[in-house]
């Protein structure tokens, strides 16, 4: 098969079958891919649209982005998980306006310095927005090139990696680059689907080795399974008045940045707790129970409403605030604060 016959086709089969009325595909700037193709790791394209509008709506440039406060850019990235992704954009962001002039560096390797931004973002990025010829390797183009070469090996192994992205760059033509990179996204989104993939329509379907050999669901290998460690937590949700009492985690670790109940492992430790902070604990009753699913590790929930009717923190000090249910200020969430504060409401 000569290499260009398999870029023809999958051209061929985009201008007729491809994507191209996205949000973020219409007026195409390197903002918008960046943004997009950073919140469309490990999530999907549905759950994507409505926060990216949002986004945009709100930080329109990569200026607006940069001079955002972390909570409003955390505000608007609550509920899509990976926080780490919000706290890049908004560090790079900052890089991209300081160091140069509100313009996106365009070579590859000035693009992989920044953070957040990996070599397949960075290929997303020079060739979608800026026509450049440059490589992209996501989860959808690593499932048509293992399923197509019948490539065996997690995708995240070094060997599989590095084999991945040689044929990558082997089979990227030297024109239409933004054309092709995104009708592989779309191939492995739309047909060469996880599960149910659509061989009979796919343009590659004729010499696909894994459909050729019966063996599409073998490909690509799964990633090694672990069982994931259980942890069990308590959170109360301090009430005073109308106020809920919440604390900023650090911007590292587990919802990093983000505003959260505190976190206690028993009764003792609730009222040690409470006793630090100046309250008196008036009532306290248990809310549902719920599993919250981290990619490394379960966690049980326990909430506990606490009613406190006095307390000298009344004025929350730094780090700490006491969020207004009647009207709430704009922060970052954690997507389980969210769902209680909801309920409270």
């Amino acid at each position: 098969m000569a290499l260009d016959s398999f870029a023809d086709r999958v051209l061929a089969w985009y201008d007729q079958f491809g994507r191209k009325h996205l949000p973020w595909q219409q007026q195409v700037t390197p903002y918008k891919v960046w943004v997009s193709e950073t919140m469309l790791q490990q999530t999907q394209v549905a759950t994507v649209i409505s926060y990216f509008s949002r986004f945009m709506q709100f930080l329109p440039t990569v200026v607006a982005l940069a001079k955002a406060s972390q909570d409003e850019v955390l505000h608007l990235w609550a509920g899509l998980g990976y926080y780490s992704r919000a706290r890049n954009l908004h560090k790079t962001a900052q890089i991209i306006v300081a160091d140069y002039q509100g313009q996106f560096p365009e070579t590859l390797q000035q693009l992989i310095e920044l953070p957040g931004i990996g070599r397949s973002t960075a290929g997303a990025i020079l060739s979608l927005a800026m026509q450049k010829k440059a490589t992209i390797l996501d989860g959808n183009v690593k499932r048509v090139l293992c399923r197509y070469f019948a490539i065996a090996g997690y995708p995240a192994e070094t060997k599989v990696a590095k084999k991945l992205w040689e044929l990558a760059e082997q089979l990227t033509p030297d024109q239409q680059i933004n054309h092709y990179n995104q009708a592989m996204m779309d191939l492995g989104a739309t047909l060469c689907s996880r599960s149910n993939p659509n061989c009979l329509i796919c343009p590659l379907h004729a010499d696909c080795q894994a459909r050729i050999t019966d063996s599409v669901k073998l490909y690509p290998t799964a990633k090694p399974k672990k069982v994931l460690p259980q942890k069990q937590v308590i959170m109360p949700l301090f009430k005073y008045q109308q106020a809920i009492w919440l604390y900023q985690r650090p911007n590292t670790g587990l919802w990093g940045g983000l505003w959260s109940f505190p976190e206690v492992a028993d009764q003792l430790g609730l009222q040690e707790y409470a006793q630090q902070q100046g309250f008196t604990i008036a009532n306290q009753q248990p809310l549902e129970l719920f599993i919250h699913t981290f990619s490394h590790f379960q966690l049980t929930i326990q909430p506990m409403l606490v009613e406190v009717i006095a307390s000298r923190n009344k004025l929350a000090e730094t780090g700490h605030i006491w969020y207004n249910l009647a009207s709430p200020p704009r922060l970052g969430l954690a997507a389980p604060v969210k769902k209680l504060l909801n309920l409270l409401n």
